[in-house]
């Protein structure tokens, strides 16, 4: 509930902002991708400022999301190479104990689960 309340209380703003930004720059503006010619270009894009604002927005999104993505994937792989590691050991161990070594009961590879406390009310 308070997740909720949280995302009204920024959600509700940003959306008052972006479409006040939408409504104020409706002039059609030229992008021109043709740096030879500018009184007829090859390749240009004619539309509202706030949509090639707002395009803009999501493709620098977009561009973060991917070089972050691609800046952890060392860590990724890391994690991947030591639950191989410790799922190798957790066998062994079994072995040795003369069992093998099954994941405690809602657990997916037996680590404890940690238990939340109830809310404050």
């Amino acid at each position: 509930m308070l997740r909720k309340i949280a995302a009204a209380i920024v959600l509700v703003p940003l959306a008052i902002v972006i479409v006040a930004f939408a409504v104020a720059n409706r002039q059609e503006v030229t992008v021109s991708f043709d740096p030879f010619s500018a009184d007829k270009p090859v390749a240009a894009v004619t539309l509202p400022l706030f949509a090639l604002t707002i395009l803009l927005l999501i493709i620098g999104v977009v561009i973060g999301g991917a070089a972050s993505w691609l800046r952890q994937g060392r860590w990724r792989a890391s994690v991947r190479r030591l639950e191989r590691e410790l799922r190798r050991l957790r066998d062994r161990l079994g072995a040795l104990e003369g069992t093998t070594a099954k994941p405690a009961a809602g657990t997916e590879q037996g680590a404890p689960r940690p238990r939340l406390r109830a809310p404050l009310r």
